[in-house]
């Protein structure tokens, strides 16, 4: 039988408030000692009263209209009750049966086509402690509790099962920390656990609209991660199945080392939370022109940046949507695009294409090498223009420039200095690309052969090579000219 994957995605942000969600606290906990931003109200004391985190509220209707939701007139804080050791006073303030924004929507590009996925609903609650396992020099294991993450704000996404597949996934959450990272209320970072995503995955008979028993997977802290867990998961049930066997309800972790799901507990029948409204927390009445105030101040988000890159410039729907992924990116791009407006520069669809390609392929390959963000790099906008002006005025060549800006990534130095120091002016004499074609022709007679045959790859074979000896420096066109006069004369290539 052929099956179908239905995936939903529950996903948690830290938001970016300066205290915590219901009292003064730091909600900068990030490299501080253990236990050093707290109070006796994130510590869960007894006769203690919370009060509301405005910002954080604000920031959550922000994301909910970023997210086409409908803000609700009236929502409310709730307790959800239940044990575990980093939930400090026994229960969690979140929101059930009235939170803040519901029904919303985000849009996909899967394969150049738009893909609505559902946003069943936004609310707010509180982080949790920490919990650091631990094992003794005898071997025994024991829990350390760190509290100084509990009680920062943070917001839930839940996402309706309308995802099909791993890619999905990953580009709906990409798309969503794009999101949560153009309105700042969120750092977005997957690897600091600012940014978490739980997910459910079924599998059902192609065209059925009953689901197969749902699975939550949990513990992936990157997109790579979310991919593999759910393509994993998606065939390890094909294959219970295809042996006869039951799926389970369950929950399982993510083993990203071994690159498996491993059952962690049963969720056969529903958890009993027992929710009721917080007492110790008024009602919250959202009035409509206050709403529509944050709506009329909302930045431009990633679909609407995106669409203006591929008016304003030129660049094609594949560039603009990974420009636009990363706000920084994009704002880098931006600043080079001033600064060729500002220079009267020409042709700004073309040279908006390559900075496009040199930001999507050089800088991003060296970033990602590095485990560099764009903001740390030491190549400034308008050093990657006197570069590539160097490319164009044809002081470079390709390859050379290439080699210019990984220098000028590493060390931070201009381009001129490092074309100066290394000598890899372009050469454009023919005279001295004449002796060189000669050398190549001379030690490489089959290839001159295979051409003079009619193989033309051998032309392009020939040609590397000449780039090859002058260490990149020839003018390419110039050796493909010299070689065809020696080896061919003028051939269609």
């Amino acid at each position: 039988m052929e099956y179908e994957t239905v995936i939903g995605l529950e996903v948690h942000a830290q938001l970016l408030t300066r205290s915590k969600m219901f009292c003064p606290c730091s909600a900068d906990y990030a490299n501080t000692a253990p236990n050093t931003h707290v109070c006796p109200i994130c510590l869960g004391m007894p006769g203690v009263l919370p009060s509301i985190n405005q910002k954080a509220i604000e920031y959550t209707v922000m994301t909910a209209l970023a997210l086409n939701c409908t803000i609700a007139e009236h929502a409310k804080f709730d307790r959800k009750n239940y044990p575990y050791p980093d939930l400090m006073k026994g229960y969690q303030i979140s929101q059930y049966d009235a939170p803040i924004g519901e029904h919303g929507w985000l849009m996909l590009d899967i394969d150049g086509k738009q893909r609505k996925v559902g946003i069943t609903r936004v609310h707010l609650e509180e982080d949790v402690a920490k919990l650091l396992h631990r094992t003794s020099s005898t071997g025994e294991s024991y829990s350390l509790v760190d509290v100084n993450r509990a009680g920062v704000p943070l917001m839930e996404i839940v996402g309706e099962p309308d995802i099909s597949s791993p890619e999905e996934a990953r580009q709906y959450l990409m798309k969503l920390r794009a999101i949560l990272q153009y309105l700042v209320v969120s750092t977005g970072n997957m690897e600091e656990g600012s940014f978490r995503c739980d997910a459910n995955i079924s599998i059902r008979p192609k065209g059925s609209k009953e689901y197969l028993s749902k699975v939550e997977v949990k513990n992936m802290n990157s997109f790579k991660a979310v991919y593999r867990a759910l393509d994993y998961e998606a065939q390890r049930q094909r294959e219970v199945l295809e042996k006869g066997s039951r799926l389970v309800q369950e929950t399982r972790g993510w083993v990203d080392d071994k690159g498996i799901t491993v059952s962690q507990r049963s969720k056969e029948y529903a958890h009993d939370y027992r929710y009721f409204p917080e007492p110790d927390l008024p009602p919250m009445v959202f009035e409509r022109a206050w709403v529509e105030k944050i709506r009329s101040h909302l930045p431009e988000l990633p679909d609407a940046r995106r669409d203006r890159f591929m008016s304003q410039y030129g660049l094609p729907l594949y560039d603009a949507n990974l420009l636009v992924d990363s706000t920084t990116m994009a704002n880098y791009f931006e600043e080079c695009m001033r600064l060729i407006k500002a220079a009267n520069g020409t042709n700004i669809e073309k040279k908006a294409k390559t900075v496009s390609n040199w930001l999507l392929g050089d800088l991003s390959h060296l970033l990602n090498a590095t485990n560099t963000n764009i903001e740390e790099t030491r190549v400034s906008p308008k050093h990657l223009l006197e570069m590539l002006a160097l490319l164009e005025q044809g002081t470079l060549s390709g390859p050379a420039a290439k080699a210019v800006f990984e220098e000028m990534f590493h060390s931070g130095k201009q381009a001129r200095d490092i074309v100066t120091e290394k000598g890899l002016s372009q050469i454009s004499d023919s005279s001295e690309i004449d002796k060189i074609v000669e050398e190549i022709i001379a030690n490489n007679s089959q290839a001159v052969s295979d051409f003079a045959a009619g193989k033309e790859q051998a032309l392009t074979f020939l040609v590397g090579q000449v780039m090859k000896a002058s260490k990149g420096r020839a003018n390419p066109n110039l050796a493909k000219e010299i070689l065809l006069a020696k080896v061919g004369g003028k051939r269609n290539v």
